[in-house]
């Protein structure tokens, strides 16, 4: 790669803020040809349940079971995945799932109460999901890591049933995805996908019963399934492009920057790269590191186009103007390769994943550090947060009034709900005030 074909931007420039914005700008197309195929899908779904399954998996899995038994992957089979593997493989991914698990049993929130003076109890009951649903792609993808992200959180919230589904195309099935499944403690796997799973977990059939939500990546069919559905089910997100910014004073190895830069722009030619420093020598040494270690890369192809068309090697005027402008771009995973790495973090607000220092590869929040890799992604960390135990709970308002505390709630209510126009709202109130109160 020509290291010139990678944008160069100075936050000092006229028209940096412009430049900057085009940078960032990523719209989901929405392809009509997708919305359609996947309306008919759901609703064909929707009217005829395991027969329309088997059709679909037939068509675009070219997988012809009779049955829908023949696409549920057994316990067994998830066992045997799992102690067919070889044995640092399976230690890697047992050891990637306890950090996982540990980090998420932080997250569990209780159920809280308090009583007041006259006797009445106000609080909140934190209960888990009864049932969730986990895609997972398939076919020449193989995701182990998602299954973990997705699943751990799911059981450590206490989730009633987990079922997976995930595309075998042509009967391949994954051992290292089934045996994650296994270790993540997953209930029960389909060997389908597309949006046809989407409906089948939304909508429920025969075989496959209604989750109360769906999560896990898919690609644009199940993108744009999930959208439809979510109102029947809740969905975790519609995530974009992945994202990676790095913001480095200068003094970490420019290789280092230069493959973090990688391990994201690989993912596909849309993932977004991009490096603030103040040190414009810097930029230089990270951009002969990209052209001297990228012919070597498997998708160096991917990374090249991730980085002319979204990267960007950025000159800023110092290190408390690199924090203004992550807080702007809000990124998926921020890198903050610096000394004292905390004092930048303090000034951070906006950020899916924050990486303090020079040894905090991005790479290992992926799969192992423990944190969910599952972030918003396209500016919505200003809004939204990692995939935790929280998002497979839900929590319901708890009132006991006492006879008390009717007279004194009862007033307030009354009065607010003659303002409003109703009357039956208050007679209600009314009704439990004390005679002659």
């Amino acid at each position: 790669m020509n290291s010139a074909s990678i944008r160069r931007l100075d936050s000092t420039a006229a028209g940096f803020g412009r430049e900057l914005d085009a940078l960032l700008a990523w719209e989901a197309s929405q392809d009509e040809a997708i919305e359609r195929a996947v309306a008919g899908i759901l609703a064909d779904v929707r009217r005829r349940g395991d027969e329309a399954i088997l059709e679909y998996t037939r068509r675009f899995d070219r997988l012809d079971a009779a049955s829908m038994a023949e696409l549920e992957i057994g316990q067994g089979e998830l066992q045997a995945a799992l102690d067919g593997l070889e044995p640092g493989i399976r230690a890697a991914l047992e050891a990637a799932a306890a950090r996982v698990r540990a980090y998420h049993e932080h997250q569990r929130a209780a159920s809280w109460s308090f009583t007041e003076d006259d006797g009445t109890r106000l609080g909140q009951a934190v209960l888990p999901l009864d049932r969730a649903g986990l895609y997972v792609p398939g076919g020449k993808a193989a995701y182990p890591s998602s299954v973990l992200m997705n699943a751990i959180p799911a059981k450590v919230a206490g989730v009633g049933e987990l079922i997976m589904v995930v595309p075998t195309p042509d009967g391949a099935r994954n051992p290292l995805v089934l045996a994650a499944a296994r270790i993540a403690g997953v209930d029960r796997v389909f060997a389908i996908g597309g949006a046809q799973a989407v409906g089948a977990l939304a909508y429920g059939t025969a075989t496959i019963p209604q989750v109360d939500k769906i999560v896990g990546p898919g690609n644009a069919y199940v993108a744009e399934a999930k959208r439809r559905v979510f109102g029947t089910v809740g969905i975790d997100m519609i995530a974009g492009p992945s994202e990676i910014l790095i913001i480095c004073d200068g003094r970490t190895d420019p290789d280092w920057i230069a493959m973090d830069l990688f391990s994201q722009a690989e993912h596909d030619e849309m993932a977004q790269a991009i490096l603030l420093t103040p040190d414009a020598g810097f930029i230089e040494r990270v951009a002969q590191s990209i052209e001297r270690l990228l012919p070597a890369m498997p998708r160096a192809a991917v990374i090249e186009k991730s980085l002319a068309d979204r990267g960007a090697l950025v000159k800023v005027r110092d290190l408390e103007e690199a924090c203004e402008i992550a807080n702007r771009i809000a990124p998926e995973h921020l890198e903050i390769s610096t000394d004292d790495p905390q004092r930048w973090a303090d000034r951070i607000r906006h950020a899916g994943a924050i990486f303090m220092g020079r040894y905090a590869s991005e790479s290992l929040g992926d799969y192992c550090a423990g944190p969910n890799h599952v972030l918003p992604t396209m500016r919505t960390a200003r809004f939204s947060s990692p995939l935790g135990v929280y998002d497979f709970q839900k929590r319901t308002s708890l009132i006991e009034v006492s006879a008390a505390g009717a007279q004194t709630l009862g007033r307030i209510a009354s009065a607010l709900a003659h303002g409003e126009g109703l009357q039956a709202h208050a007679r209600s109130a009314e009704f439990r005030l004390e005679s002659g109160g």
